[in-house]
């Protein structure tokens, strides 16, 4: 799995029995959204982001991989530890080519 560069990197720690990346590590700091999507396919099979416009910007039901897109308040990794039961669910349904959104409202049961 891939974590977009707006993610803090220390949040693969917190996505046990995953392995996970993040995009400066492969490499791709710094690309637009569009040439981020087209490297991602073949590579990873979910990219995480808190990147709210992506879904506007490109068609994820097209992607050969599955996109988390996460809610939350900010993309401080405080904010962020309450939605990873969340998303590690979310991670064992998009895998493949889904879409699904995590955030803190989804959280409330």
């Amino acid at each position: 799995m891939l974590l977009d560069e707006c993610l803090p990197r220390k949040l693969a720690n917190h996505l046990t029995g995953y392995k996970v990346t993040t995009v400066p590590r492969a490499g791709w700091a710094g690309l637009t959204n569009g040439a981020l999507m087209a490297r991602i396919g073949g590579s990873f099979d979910v990219f995480i982001t808190v990147d709210q416009n992506l879904p506007a910007q490109q068609n994820l039901t097209t992607a050969p991989f599955g996109v988390i897109v996460i809610r939350a308040r900010s993309n401080a990794l405080g904010a962020l530890l309450p939605l990873v039961p969340g998303l590690l669910a979310a991670l064992d349904r998009v895998a493949g080519s889904r879409f699904e959104i995590v955030s803190e409202i989804s959280q409330i049961n």
